[in-house]
């Protein structure tokens, strides 16, 4: 009777180990390419200001995308303002990173042209365009 009874709950105990482990590594990787997307994203269109003096109108305005560039720029959602523009995180690895958990120091933010996003901004005032 303790065979059979090791034998029918040990693989189901493994299995919720697994599905709960598996549900983890999910919400890091996530995480992880969420945050990637990000700041690839940033990159290129910052690199587009400084090659042009203003940000672009779309992400379709970016020149010279590797195909890793591809998956940043479909990872987010792209807005120019007056003054700057507001980039969402849109997705990470195979879904939605909690945006809340993707966090970046004040430093992070300075110099760039990020007037909104869906990302914590530690901040207290606007930044300015002033280095």
């Amino acid at each position: 009777m303790k065979k059979l009874l090791l034998v029918v709950l040990l693989p189901a105990i493994l299995l919720c180990s697994c599905t709960q482990k598996m549900k983890e590594l999910e919400q890091q990787a996530n995480k992880k390419f969420g945050d990637q997307n990000f700041k690839t994203a940033i990159s290129l269109i910052e690199l587009y200001k400084l090659r042009h003096g203003y940000y672009p109108a779309s992400m379709d305005s970016l020149e010279f995308k590797g195909d890793w560039d591809i998956m940043a720029i479909n990872s987010t959602d792209y807005k120019k303002l007056d003054d700057g523009y507001e980039l969402n995180l849109t997705k990470g690895w195979m879904g939605k990173p909690d945006s809340l958990q993707i966090k970046y120091p004040a430093g992070f933010w300075k110099g760039l042209g990020v007037r909104k996003s869906n990302l914590k901004m530690n901040f207290t005032n606007k930044p300015s365009h002033k280095n």
